[in-house]
């Protein structure tokens, strides 16, 4: 387990942090205005899936280990709508901020 401190990739710590606090401000932040993401390999609405999956049942990222110079892991996810299950994530940063990301079950 990685812990969210150690995170490489200070742009995807933030995001990690702002998702596993349920801070909406702190996560809005981290993404750019036209972010976009992917679920399993499906075009999601990203305020639509985060407010479903992320905020409004409590999701949180345990980082199980990371790649590609922190900007992808694989993580233990939980939600109270799904439990826990193995996930991936990838992201793209642009600047200091997240323009895109993908995430599905590993």
């Amino acid at each position: 387990m990685v812990q969210t401190k150690n995170l490489t990739d200070p742009v995807v710590r933030s995001f990690v942090e702002a998702v596993n606090t349920h801070n909406r401000e702190a996560f809005a932040a981290v993404l750019t205005p036209n972010a976009t993401m992917a679920d399993d390999g499906t075009e999601r609405d990203l305020g639509e899936w985060t407010d479903r999956e992320i905020f409004t049942t409590r999701g949180h990222i345990d980082v199980v280990e990371e790649s590609d110079e922190g900007r992808a892991f694989v993580a233990d996810y939980r939600n109270d709508t799904w439990g826990s299950m193995r996930t991936s994530w990838r992201f793209t940063v642009e600047g200091n901020k997240i323009s895109r990301f993908e995430t599905g079950q590993a």
